[in-house]
């Protein structure tokens, strides 16, 4: 499933083809996506010109002056920036097209993306409203972890997936921050030093960032806007990599079960 660098490679991937475009047409082909593509989203968007594309945890928004395009990958799904007239595919569903025949096309085999539309304020849409902090800003940090994790019993890889505290920090990216912040995943939120979420919050956004700079971390089928492969899996410690030499100590990598999730650690670098 793409993940927040995932999400935000694609963005930073289509980006210059679209803001300042303005929309000659959109191609719904299929509407029974996760949610069904909404019936007035190819009147409101004609004629709109695209003011900016921005990301909000996983989620990617096409903002023009009528609306905003609110877009979800999904499990499988991928934009990708090609010319009106190149055939469409089995799971291409959307197409957005360009005054200057350009296209950016939504595909999503397994159906689990989104493509809706919105007039309201984005703050308030029942998909972004709950929402934690951009783990790449300003609020984002340390004190503000250790103040949310007060007094709770959930183990400290689950807390800082869980999407109302921090957005788009998925399983592996937690995995890899808590390995190099030296944080055993299961030990509970509310037993950690502020200290140590100093160290935590700063693994996070270096672990996020050296994977938007690789492109995203490709282990099923996620491409980018040109359809190329992340590679940050080629830099990964401790994900994926039971039995192991841990790349600190040479302690062979552990693998365990979290909230239905494969959790890999190193249980003598991990405390």
């Amino acid at each position: 499933m793409p993940e927040l660098p995932e999400v935000e490679t694609t963005r930073r991937g289509i980006a210059p083809y679209l803001v300042g475009r303005r929309i000659a047409a959109v191609i719904v082909r299929q509407r029974q996506l996760r949610w069904p593509v909404p019936p007035v989203l190819e009147q409101k968007m004609d004629g709109q010109i695209i003011e900016s594309v921005e990301r909000r945890g996983k989620y990617l928004l096409l903002r023009t002056p009528a609306g905003t395009a609110i877009l979800h990958l999904g499990m499988s799904g991928s934009l990708r920036i090609l010319t009106r007239n190149q055939p469409a595919e089995r799971h291409d569903h959307v197409d957005f097209v360009f005054d200057d025949n350009s296209c950016l096309r939504f595909q999503d085999p397994r159906r689990f993306g989104a493509v809706l539309w919105t007039e309201t304020e984005l703050e308030s849409h029942k998909l972004l409203r709950k929402l934690g902090p951009e783990p790449l800003g300003c609020r984002f940090c340390g004190n503000y972890l250790y103040q949310r994790a007060g007094g709770r019993r959930v183990a400290v890889k689950q807390f800082i997936m869980d999407g109302t505290i921090v957005v788009g920090v998925g399983n592996i990216y937690a995995c890899e921050s808590l390995f190099l912040a030296g944080i055993h995943p299961g030990r509970p939120a509310g037993r950690i030093s502020l200290s140590r979420y100093c160290r935590l919050a700063s693994a996070i956004k270096q672990t996020l960032e050296q994977a938007i700079a690789c492109g995203g971390t490709t282990l099923r089928d996620f491409r980018d806007s040109n359809g190329q492969p992340g590679y940050f899996q080629q830099q990964l410690s401790v994900y994926g990599r039971s039995g192991v030499p841990c790349p600190q100590c040479n302690t062979a990598i552990r693998q365990t079960r979290q909230a239905q999730r494969t959790t890999f650690y190193c249980g003598r670098c991990q405390t």
